[in-house]
């Protein structure tokens, strides 16, 4: 059975790109975990599973606020590494050609192209806010807050949602 680390007293360090190690405050001690999130899309902070190399579950993270800042840190960057998924910031260009979607965004990695075969399918609304964006290609790209975008970028995809 999985253990739940849930006090300042474990201790998470990040040992490679996707791995960290658990020095757990009674003494026990696991290395070579991958952190995962159970709800990538929608529980960014909570509920956070720990699997070792056979993708057994060893332990649990209810929630990161519940973890001393450190640890906190080194699994947002095993997270950074692992779910890179570029943020939309601005929506520069969407055109319709032939029922194919051709976007040009501006996101934090930089201006991407992109093409979008199934509306219906690859543009989800999660939540109120979020959106979370396909591509032919299978890439992702997310928008944290529609609102954050400018009413240009919000006008252009307005009627795709």
């Amino acid at each position: 059975m999985a253990r739940y680390i849930i006090t300042d007293a474990d201790k998470i360090t990040r040992t490679d790109t996707y791995l960290v190690k658990v020095e757990c405050a009674d003494g026990g001690c696991f290395e070579e975990l991958e952190p995962r999130r159970l709800f990538p899309h929608t529980n960014l902070n909570q509920y956070i599973t720990l699997l070792d190399s056979s993708k057994k579950e060893i332990a649990m993270i209810k929630d990161l606020a519940t973890i001393a800042p450190d640890s906190r840190q080194a699994i947002e960057d095993c997270f950074f590494d692992y779910y890179m998924i570029p943020e939309i910031t601005e929506i520069l260009h969407v055109e319709d050609k032939f029922g194919v979607l051709k976007w040009r965004v501006m996101t934090d990695r930089g201006e991407i192209e992109f093409s979008i075969r199934n509306r219906h399918s690859d543009i989800k609304l999660l939540g109120k806010k979020r959106l979370l964006v396909r591509d032919s290609n299978d890439n992702r790209y997310k928008v944290c807050d529609i609102a954050n975008l400018s009413k240009s970028s919000i006008k252009k995809i307005y009627s795709y949602l």
